[in-house]
């Protein structure tokens, strides 16, 4: 086991990594408590969802080859469309998101990181699925960070100068500074930021690995995936970026890819 991050060991890994794999087989025949058959499928479907994405980070965290990460990454966008699929049923909104990324920075977080995943790993035939999703409940042209993770890849994205959640404009800016030494250094300020600035923003992921008890727990990992992404697109140099949050080998695993590679599609 090659962990990326300290707070991770074997044995939490592998009790975690099979409850997750598991989460769907093991709600066969079960329901959940809900006050429709609509609601239960919405909070079932969600539920799988977490579960793919805790799947995918923790197995990151744990030090998986880059390449078994792509597996989980075509389940987890699968759910997400299950999961909205769902959840539009229940709330009859055909083009609800899965994401309320505008109100929450929780789900922004997860969604730019989902984003950056997706351009990491060269699946932009997955990014597709996934922002076809945020896009039609009326996301486009929102956002700077999240039009310009997209712009490289999809066309016709908008230039806009205004963004959801403070805690993103370093790497903003870092996109945007006149020199590459700026850059890095903006880069690295935010990498830095990234992990306190989520201490009140009422996430289910913040110090979890300080509520590790013997093998059980939900820390998954903590990754500013998107300051990678950035760090890829926009070509800015990160030689000195060793932070703990920096996913400093998918960048460089995104980097080595030769462009014929970037899905099986190629898309």
């Amino acid at each position: 086991m090659n962990k990326r991050q300290c707070f991770i060991f074997d044995s939490y890994y592998q009790k975690s990594i099979h409850l997750y794999d598991t989460t769907e087989s093991r709600w066969t025949g079960r329901t959940m408590q809900a006050d429709s058959p609509g609601q239960e499928k919405a909070l079932r479907t969600g539920y799988f969802k977490d579960a793919a994405f805790s799947a995918l980070l923790i197995s990151y965290t744990a030090g998986e080859s880059i390449e078994r990460l792509i597996p989980r990454l075509e389940k987890l966008i699968n759910s997400y469309e299950i999961y909205q699929q769902a959840l539009a049923a229940e709330e009859s909104e055909p083009d609800i998101s899965p994401l309320t990324i505008d109100d929450s920075p929780g789900h922004y977080e997860e969604c730019v990181q989902v984003i950056s995943l997706c351009i990491l790993l060269h699946r932009t035939d997955l990014l597709i699925r996934f922002v076809a999703l945020i896009d039609r409940a009326g996301y486009a042209d929102e956002d700077t960070l999240y039009e310009d993770l997209l712009r490289k890849h999809l066309p016709d994205r908008t230039d806009l100068d205004e963004w959801f959640h403070d805690l993103y404009t370093p790497l903003i800016r870092a996109m945007y500074a006149t020199e590459p030494e700026e850059s890095s250094n903006l880069l690295k300020q935010y990498c830095e930021a990234w992990y306190p600035a989520f201490a009140t923003l009422q996430t289910n992921w913040h110090d979890s690995h300080l509520d590790i008890q013997g093998d059980d727990g939900n820390y998954i990992g903590y990754w500013a995936l998107e300051a990678g992404a950035i760090a890829f697109l926009y070509d800015i140099d990160d030689s000195k970026i060793d932070h703990m949050v920096y996913p400093k080998d998918l960048v460089e695993y995104a980097r080595n890819q030769k462009a014929s590679n970037l899905s099986p599609s190629g898309i």
